[in-house]
């Protein structure tokens, strides 16, 4: 038996609580940089990504309707360096999200290596849940029941 895992697609899924609707039509390599994704409460969300040997001005995040692509060029240094060992990944990359609607971006900062982006869900007031009262006819059960009483 087969086991497929698809939770990395909808990771890239941001503000769609319930399963997405669509597959992302491109696919890309979804591991690099590490990232994550973290929901604050109902209406605000948080992209963190580690990007050890970057530099701010090798980085750009781009909204065009409902995506949201982050990329990175880092800036090598010109001399040849030979390793003994090679964990940290440095490379151009990337990245793209596909926001729910009425998600927009508050702000991205880059501290220490992380580059972090707020999210903000704005609903408008006219798709809020709201409260509907229940009237009813109180005149018609009083007028009912004096007709009652009054046969008697």
């Amino acid at each position: 038996m087969l086991n497929y895992k698809l939770s990395p697609l909808f990771n890239q899924w941001i503000g769609f609580d319930k399963l997405a609707n669509n597959i992302q039509d491109d696919l890309e390599d979804i591991g690099y940089p590490p990232y994550n994704i973290e929901k604050k409460d109902d209406k605000n969300y948080s992209i963190t990504l580690a990007l050890a040997g970057f530099k701010q001005e090798g980085l750009s995040i781009e909204l065009e309707g409902p995506r949201l692509t982050i990329k990175g060029k880092p800036v090598l240094d010109i001399k040849e360096t030979h390793y003994l060992h090679q964990g940290l990944v440095c490379k151009e990359f990337s990245l793209s999200f596909t926001l729910a609607e009425h998600m927009t971006v508050k702000q991205a900062n880059f501290n220490y290596g992380l580059l972090k982006i707020e999210l903000e869900l704005h609903i408008p007031e006219s798709m809020q849940p709201r409260h509907i009262a229940i009237s009813g006819n109180n005149n018609y059960y009083s007028g009912l029941q004096d007709r009652i009483l009054n046969k008697k």
